[in-house]
């Protein structure tokens, strides 16, 4: 049995009952109105019984006002039957309403009011007027008529009310009928559910009987294969490469692969529910300040995340090592960080590695340039030489003997300035500072000014002044040495290079994507472009398509620096006949976000 049907079987077995409910609800509703109809018919005979008897009290009133008027001609006596004359015509509507469906007892009430109206006018009206005049009222055959009178109406009240009694009294045994049958169904209706909701209920129970007791072996199967996917997981754990970490969500250690216990120097039974930082204490290589506990910036983040380099751990023996690393989420099924997984490595050998490759191509790059650099001193060097020649033997006036000097003085000027941009492709400095990107171009175009010349390529340039980003100006000359050089030499004899430098504004593209505020440097060779296959490997270390000539570390290098200014590096490049070239755009921005992680 899957989920779905398990719950499919609690869904019947909730609604089952419901339904039964509702049915016994149904039918309970069902007498109760009728019971309630039974009801509110006792109430109508019920209310006509008391309006009957109120009529008869008013009439009762009417009659002694009257009678104590005739006997002492005082009209105080007649209150009472104006007080009943009054209310009489609203009382007998009333009645009249309430039996409005019963036609024996219209006919009744009636038949009162006619009565009424003629004992009031064949007796009472005349009495009244006759003991106003001051008449005789002994007479005993107007007394007669008028106790006849009333007694009629008498008789018609005593009707109303007995056939209204009657009405009740059938009315209230139906009603005692209507429980007892309402009694009788309830009964039977809880025993007919009860014992269908039993039966429904036991070949539920059964089903689930045999579905539990089938996910019992599917589970203890499941069982031994996670307990064999457990030994397969630990087995891998311990034979990777790489420190492996496991804390829970407060970051208490709970777990370390042999390399992690070989690299921090606690075992695992030492480590375990320890704090991570108490066991993998990471310091920056620069300032020897704490870093941040990979645990608290995975819980601060939500996401994967990297330490920052240049990164040191202080193994438990007090030594050091360079450590690269990766911390992430634990999660359950609702998505709730329940933990948190460090995988670290020693990367000591590998940035040596790193640093000597970085070495290795800052000197390629210096090798290419000493020869271009070499020809451009000795030129002004030859130039001042026959300068002083003349000056010392060819007898010349003052006045060119001042012209020779300043020629002399323009020369080494020329060499001094190509000695200042030669140190600063290797002068070093420890925090970014502005640099003009279109100074730092031209000292480096001037450095290779005679290597343009000697390969036959025509150079053309746009470089605005005062676009300044802010950068280590060794590195970026380093970079823009290799770009340069690796276009000259892409564009051969009679080609072209075009060096170009345009800012950009902070800004935000059709697409949403915000851009920072920086520079685009733009190289342009009309060389013969880098085909497809070669594309994906150019930024690859130790690939070259120089040969011998090459180190293959070069745009590896270039592109590490640009990251780390937070910049980026785009290559587009054309085989085709007539549009033939490579374009090679490089973004850096005004107030980067120096990236230490290294290159």
């Amino acid at each position: 049995m899957n989920l779905g049907q398990f719950h499919s079987i609690l869904r019947q077995v909730f609604l089952l009952p419901v339904v039964a409910l509702l049915l016994t609800a149904g039918a309970l509703y069902w007498q109760i109105l009728g019971a309630n109809a039974t009801v509110d018919l006792i109430q109508e005979s019920d209310a006509r019984i008391s309006q009957a008897t109120l009529i008869a009290k008013l009439m009762a009133d009417e009659e002694s006002g009257l009678r104590g008027y005739e006997t002492t001609a005082d009209s105080r006596f007649l209150q009472p039957y104006n007080d009943a004359e009054s209310h009489l015509p609203s009382e007998f509507t009333r009645l009249e309403d309430l039996a409005r469906t019963d036609l024996d007892q219209k006919h009744y009430v009636n038949n009162l009011e006619n009565e009424h109206q003629t004992w009031r006018d064949t007796f009472a009206l005349p009495l009244i007027e006759t003991v106003k005049a001051g008449g005789n009222t002994d007479d005993p055959d107007l007394n007669l008529t008028g106790k006849e009178e009333m007694d009629m109406i008498r008789r018609d009240l005593q009707n109303i009310i007995s056939n209204a009694e009657t009405h009740r009294m059938r009315r209230v045994a139906f009603w005692h009928k209507q429980v007892r049958e309402m009694l009788w169904v309830l009964l039977f209706l809880a025993l007919s559910m009860g014992v269908l909701i039993g039966l429904f209920m036991r070949s539920r129970l059964h089903a689930v009987s045999d579905a539990y007791r089938n996910s019992l072996e599917v589970l203890s199967h499941r069982a031994e294969e996670l307990y064999q996917s457990e030994q397969r997981l630990r087995t891998t754990l311990d034979s990777i490469g790489d420190g492996v970490i496991t804390c829970d969500a407060s970051g208490l250690i709970q777990m370390m692969n042999p390399v992690a216990q070989q690299l921090t120097g606690w075992t695992q039974a030492e480590a375990l529910g320890r704090p991570l930082e108490q066991v993998f204490p990471i310091l920056n290589e620069e300032t020897r300040a704490p870093a941040e506990n990979p645990v608290a910036k995975v819980q601060r983040l939500n996401e994967v995340v990297n330490i920052a380099r240049p990164t040191v751990l202080v193994r438990r023996d007090h030594t050091e090592i360079d450590i690269s690393d990766s911390g992430a989420p634990i999660r359950d099924k609702t998505g709730k960080t329940v933990g948190i997984v460090l995988v670290f490595r020693d990367v000591t050998m590998e940035r040596k590695t790193q640093d000597a490759l970085i070495a290795n191509e800052k000197l390629a790059v210096a090798g290419r340039l000493a020869a271009t650099i070499a020809h451009e001193i000795h030129n002004p060097l030859d130039s001042v030489a026959n300068l002083l020649y003349l000056m010392r033997n060819g007898g010349v006036s003052e006045e060119e003997s001042k012209q020779f000097m300043d020629m002399a003085e323009q020369e080494l000027a020329r060499v001094t300035h190509i000695s200042r941009a030669m140190l600063g492709l290797y002068r070093e400095s420890r925090a970014p500072v502005p640099v003009d990107l279109g100074e730092m171009l031209g000292e480096i175009l001037l450095l290779m000014e005679r290597r343009f010349s000697d390969l036959g390529v025509t150079l053309a340039t746009q470089l605005p002044s005062s676009v300044e980003v802010a950068a280590f100006p060794a590195e970026l000359r380093q970079v823009f040495t290799n770009l340069i050089t690796n276009a000259a030499e892409a564009a051969g004899r009679n080609g072209t290079v075009k060096v170009a430098v345009e800012p950009q504004l902070a800004k935000t593209d059709p697409s949403g994507q915000k851009l920072q505020a920086g520079a685009i440097i733009s190289i342009v060779d009309d060389g013969p472009g880098i085909p497809d296959d070669v594309m994906p490997h150019l930024f690859q270390p130790f690939y070259t398509t120089k040969g011998e000539q090459g180190t293959g570390l070069g745009l590896w290098v270039s592109q590490g620096i640009v990251n780390k200014h937070g910049g980026s590096i785009k290559l587009v490049s054309n085989t085709s006949a007539n549009t033939h070239g490579t374009t090679i755009s490089v973004f850096l921005a005004a107030n980067p976000t120096i990236n230490t992680g290294g290159d």
